[in-house]
């Protein structure tokens, strides 16, 4: 999350769905990826900008977890899951 003051967009025009009364996401025009979140009421001042869609998301990495209220019990341990680069290999 970052004051909204600090979000610049260099390219093109991001399309605007009202989730809610009080909030709007934003995405790309294009390909529909989402973009960033503003709640004025919830959050006034601020933006959250979704991660990935920096030209450098190394370099901010995550301090906290938000919105863990309603996770599915098993995202808690996601991250002991096996991991694969890619896929897992053919059985």
């Amino acid at each position: 999350m970052y004051a909204e003051t600090a979000l610049r967009v260099t390219r093109g025009v991001p399309k605007i769905y009202a989730s809610s009364q009080q909030a709007q996401r934003h995405f790309c025009g294009d390909c529909g990826t989402g973009l960033f979140y503003y709640n004025p009421e919830g959050l006034p001042g601020i933006v959250d900008i979704q991660s990935a869609t920096s030209d450098s998301p190394e370099a901010v990495p995550a301090r906290i977890q938000i919105q863990v209220a309603e996770r599915i019990a098993w995202m808690e341990s996601a991250h002991e899951l096996p991991q694969f680069q890619r896929f897992p290999p053919q059985a």
